[in-house]
Order: structure tokens, then C-alpha cells, then sequence
């Protein structure tokens, strides 16, 4: 899978700035249908990648529920776990994430994980055009967002109605 993400990512990622550049009429309710669909062929545990390739942003209010989670102060945790990037932003010190049990993909502080976990991959976030940018770096990464694009591709170049703009 990883060999068709990257061979498909240039035409991917062109397809997805022409959606940002000219969005068809109900693009969110397309990624919204698209997304339902993808779920049911896709299995997280079976991949992992984002938990393995990625890093979440954390934010301060992510960063007080894991911490007391963990039964550890905000510092204690961050020094522990956490640095700050070049926006500034808390992200991991390490991929895998240091909550991914790499046996079987399942993250050891699912209950409480980041904001950014909980909603990744983005699919169905209102304004997919403001997300465009999440889309084209997700496709690598996470096989629901390689089929979901690969199904918007198909559904908009092949009607003829994608021409009518929002």
C-alpha cells in the first residue's frame, strides 16, 4: 500500500489543489459520503502509520488531561514526553508515539489522547478546502485517506456537473 501511496501522491496531490482551486458544488458532502464508505474498508489497528510516522500537536488542554491521566504534573510530562517545534507547538520527541503499544497498534492512552488524535485523518471537517493542505500531506500516510481521495477522483472527473461551482 505504501508503493501506491507514493507513486499515486503527484496525481493525488494535483487533483486536490485543482478541488481547492475550483471546488465542486457540495465537496463536504461528498467528503462526508466518502469517508463513511472508506471506514468500512479500513482497518486503524491493522496500520498504525499515523502513530508511527506522525506526531500530533498538543495542546495545553490535551497536555493537563494526559498529564493527570498519568498521574504526572503539566512539566513533569512534557519534559518527559514532549517538545516544542518550530511554530512553537508541543508535539512528540519520538515516532512510534511513545503511547503506541507496537504490538498491537493500540494506543495506551486511547481514552484521553490528543484532540488531533481523535479527529485524525480530518475527513469530515466543515470547509474541506481550508483542509485541502491536511489531505495532501495525509494521503501518504493514512490508507482512508489514499481511498478516499482515490474515490472523490473518481466520482468528479467522471460527472459532469463538478464544472458547477460552489
Amino acid at each position: 500500500m505504501k508503493r501506491k501511496m507514493q507513486a499515486n501522491r503527484p496525481a493525488f496531490r494535483r487533483f486536490l489543489t485543482k478541488l481547492e482551486k475550483n471546488p465542486p458544488k457540495k465537496l463536504d458532502n461528498l467528503a462526508v459520503e466518502m469517508d463513511k464508505a472508506v471506514w468500512g474498508e479500513t482497518d486503524c489497528l491493522a496500520c498504525a502509520n499515523c502513530c508511527k510516522t506522525m506526531t500530533p500537536t498538543f495542546t495545553t488542554t490535551d497536555i493537563k488531561r494526559i498529564s493527570a491521566h498519568l498521574d504526572m504534573t503539566e512539566e513533569a510530562f512534557k519534559k518527559k514526553w514532549l517538545k516544542k517545534d518550530r511554530a512553537g507547538d508541543w508535539i512528540n520527541t519520538k515516532q512510534p508515539c511513545q503511547f503506541l503499544n507496537l504490538k498491537d497498534n493500540k494506543c495506551s492512552i486511547y481514552e484521553v489522547r490528543p484532540k488531533d488524535c481523535s479527529g485524525f485523518p480530518h475527513h469530515t471537517r466543515r470547509h474541506m478546502v481550508d483542509y485541502m493542505h491536511v489531505f495532501k500531506q495525509n494521503i501518504e500516510y493514512c490508507p482512508a485517506t489514499f481511498r478516499l481521495v482515490e474515490r472523490m477522483m473518481e466520482r468528479v472527473n467522471g460527472d459532469d456537473s463538478a464544472s458547477t461551482h460552489k
